[in-house]
């Protein structure tokens, strides 16, 4: 009978999670895929909370020496791909105001469950895979800064030249 159980909490163990992450996500899709308004002035907060919550994370436990090229990689490919993602992003001037509006592609949305599931399969395989939890979750958050900065500076810049356009 223990081992019963002991089979029913690790299935919950994973389906939890991923319930959680399945309405979360589901939540935040819909909420991306609509229109808002797109301030060039704010672009600038996610990627600083996230690099205060980087460094943060990087000073109370600095990776090792194999983390450092780790996070290193993993910051270049988050840039990589916040540059594409940023590109998805459908940047707009409305004509008679002159004000953006911004509305996220559902390839980036999709983009984003895959990571997400990348993430947590590499998190539930890291026994078989003997990888260093900390070391993963520190690649985690360099590829998350990477990725959440430049899609913004992309964004920034894109909305710059359709304003220069509009106004010409």
């Amino acid at each position: 009978m223990q081992i019963h159980a002991a089979q029913s909490s690790g299935l919950l163990q994973y389906a939890i999670p991923i319930a959680i992450a399945a309405v979360v996500l589901t939540l935040r899709a819909r909420r991306m895929t609509q229109v808002r308004p797109l301030k060039l002035g704010q672009l600038w907060i996610v990627p600083a909370i996230y690099l205060a919550i980087v460094a943060t994370l990087f000073v109370m436990t600095p990776p090792n020496a194999i983390g450092w090229p780790i996070c290193l990689a993993a910051l270049l490919a988050g840039a990589a791909i916040g540059w594409q993602r940023g590109k998805t992003m459908r940047i707009e001037v409305h004509p008679e105001t002159g004000t953006l509006s911004q509305k996220a592609s559902m390839a980036g949305v999709l983009f984003l469950v895959g990571l997400f599931a990348i993430k947590f399969a590499a998190q539930t395989g890291t026994h078989a895979f003997h990888v260093n939890v900390a070391v993963l979750t520190d690649a985690f958050a360099a590829l998350a800064l990477g990725m959440f900065t430049v899609t913004r500076i992309e964004m920034y810049l894109r909305a710059r030249r359709l304003l220069e356009a509009a106004r010409a």
